[in-house]
């Protein structure tokens, strides 16, 4: 019996007459297009400058191995130096024995382990909170909780420097969402004035990266906490780069200020100082269950795997009882930035181990950034739109197990190539 041809039955077509139709324009004309052979990045890529996706073959904290050649890596935000650590390594690998690779599973129904509750007490009591509720992602745990908490009729107050993780949340959320020109709590204060004569009952929220992720600044916590409590306003920090970094014992940016009962919402990732992945948000025990519920970032994705989760366990209980590690990655701050600061550098205004280094323009900073990869530095580089026109940066980085001699490693690299691009000059000044 001959089976009858779907396409042409049904259709009245054939294959080939189907395979005609998906070589003509479409919906993906932009997609051939974005490495069009006059356009920038396929001039960057053919001169073998391309920065982004390049594969690390062995990452051992302070050092990598790409191309073969080992590395010193200065673009890593893995601030504690954990992800190479023996103990984290081994807790891992007890937990994958015991529940296996994965939960198959949202948190809602089938996905929630011991080691999620566990977690989520060990870090409301880290934090200083009543509750915590874990997420898949860092980037799903501010679109999430943005979503969940902004609805139709609340307003939102979002710094332009925020991460795009925020961006992402507000673009969701069915709020209106205002943006203020970064750290400029004047024109954020004219926005809330506005909203409050205009539509005085409306829920408020204003949030904004802890410590922001291509600058390294720390956000005016103190400022924004007086403004929440003026227009009666909650008030939400991103602590991805401040959470295992600043503040007493590295709670973060609203601890840094002493503001810990001051702030509503605090979210953060374990992407970066706890050497995992996943993210998590913390407050009122009441908030964080309305979160849990309605946050669909959470309800609708796969819980963290076993491995994450004792991962971060591991490095909250290393953090608590090694707070030397702080010590040394302050310190290691410190020396970069006036290292930076003394080679002629423009470092902005950094106030953490993310120190960005000002290049220029486009070309020059992936130039700059090649040079530095054969000199055996590997930073990141950043290109508008992440950064103003004109002001393409290194964006250096750094964790408390870099030693002296590869500090200065980095420093040496950067001067050699800073001469040859003329970003600096030989009298060790800016261009």
């Amino acid at each position: 019996m001959t089976t009858p041809d779907f396409h042409q039955e049904h259709h009245g077509t054939t294959r080939p007459e189907i395979q005609t139709l998906r070589d003509e324009p479409s919906l993906f004309d932009k997609c051939h297009r974005f490495f069009d052979a006059s356009g920038d990045y396929s001039l960057v890529k053919k001169a073998d400058l391309y920065p982004y996706f390049r594969q690390i073959e062995r990452n051992e904290g302070s050092r990598a191995i790409m191309n073969g050649r080992e590395i010193i890596m200065a673009g890593s935000n893995n601030y504690l130096g954990l992800t190479s650590d023996p103990r984290v390594q081994e807790a891992a690998a007890r937990a994958i024995k015991q529940y296996g690779t994965g939960c198959t599973g949202s948190r809602f129904l089938n996905g929630t382990l011991d080691l999620h509750i566990e977690l989520e007490e060990r870090l409301a009591a880290f934090m200083g909170s009543q509750a915590a509720v874990l997420f898949s992602t860092g980037y799903m745990t501010n679109e999430g909780v943005i979503q969940a908490v902004a609805g139709k009729g609340d307003y939102i107050f979002s710094d332009k420097d925020n991460h795009a993780c925020i961006v992402a949340g507000t673009q969701v959320s069915l709020a209106e969402t205002l943006r203020y020109r970064h750290n400029d709590l004047e024109h954020l204060r004219r926005l809330m004035e506005k909203v409050h004569l205009e539509t005085p009952a409306a829920g408020k929220l204003i949030v904004t990266d802890g410590v922001f992720s291509m600058s390294g600044v720390i956000a005016k916590v103190p400022e924004l906490v007086e403004l929440a409590e003026e227009f009666g306003a909650a008030l939400m920090l991103d602590d991805a780069h401040a959470c295992g970094v600043i503040g007493p014992g590295g709670r973060g940016s609203a601890a840094f200020f002493g503001l810990g009962d001051h702030v509503h919402l605090t979210t953060g990732t374990f992407s970066k100082s706890f050497a995992s992945l996943g993210g998590f948000c913390v407050g009122d025990r009441d908030v964080i269950e309305f979160i849990r519920h309605r946050s669909s970032t959470h309800v609708f994705s796969a819980s963290m795997p076993p491995a994450n989760v004792a991962t971060v366990l591991k490095c909250l209980d290393i953090l608590e009882s090694e707070p030397e590690r702080l010590t040394r990655l302050w310190e290691i701050s410190d020396y970069m930035r006036e290292g930076f600061r003394n080679l002629g550098f423009n470092v902005w205004t950094s106030q953490s181990p993310i120190i960005p280094v000002v290049i220029g323009d486009m070309m020059t900073c992936f130039k700059f950034w090649r040079d530095l990869l054969e000199e055996g530095v590997f930073v990141n580089a950043v290109v508008p739109p992440a950064v103003p026109q004109g002001q393409s940066l290194m964006r250096t980085s750094y964790m408390a197990t870099h030693t002296d001699e590869e500090l200065d490693a980095i420093l040496e690299a950067f001067k050699r190539v800073g001469y040859k691009h003329g970003v600096i000059n030989k009298n060790g000044a800016a261009m």
